[in-house]
């Protein structure tokens, strides 16, 4: 059973920031219509820096669902220590979106990330990892073809016994902006 839910999540893969658009999506609609950029662009300053940048391409199928992939890129570095600790973080997800009636959606995603941790005598490993989200949001509208975006996710993969991990929760908050062109 779990193994059919995990293939038929991954047929439905989301994304952070996918625009809805109100034009109107049909088979006449050119390739250039039905394509949107966008992303996520994450900051935090203090004794912790952490800088994220991830790019999205997307893609319309029809006026209700919308799939396509996000590449990421994390940076950290934490001035706690003597020298301070940094660490970077890369990987892409596949998304799949369905519009409700707007602002709202649903969203799932499946992510692969390659993470760098600490170990206990603060060198730095590497590991990878794979993450199966689902969840929802709500886009609103910042001209004819952008849209601020909001998206709250859960990871089902995500494991409180499994150390290290690239997530201290499950819960995954994203904002981001898209456009279509």
């Amino acid at each position: 059973m779990n193994k059919v839910f995990i293939i038929s999540l991954c047929c439905l893969i989301g994304s952070a920031s996918i625009a809805q658009n109100n034009n109107v999506i049909d088979e006449r609609s050119s390739v250039r219509d039905r394509i949107f950029f966008g992303g996520n662009l994450g900051f935090s300053f203090g004794d912790i820096t952490f800088i994220e940048v991830a790019p999205l391409v997307g893609y319309r199928i029809t006026d209700k669902l919308s799939g396509g992939l996000q590449v990421q890129y994390r940076y950290r570095n934490d001035k706690r220590f003597t020298p301070d600790l940094d660490a970077t973080d890369y990987g892409a997800n596949l998304f799949a979106r369905y519009n409700l009636p707007a602002p709202f959606f649903l969203q799932a995603e499946y992510e692969y990330l390659n993470f760098e941790f600490f170990d206990s005598q603060l060198d730095t490993e590497r590991d990878s990892f794979s993450s199966v989200f689902v969840g929802g949001g709500m886009a609103q509208p910042l001209g004819k073809r952008a849209f601020f975006t909001i998206t709250v996710l859960y990871n089902l993969s995500y494991d409180d016994n499994e150390a290290p991990r690239p997530y201290d929760n499950p819960l995954v908050v994203r904002v981001g902006i898209n456009a279509g062109f």
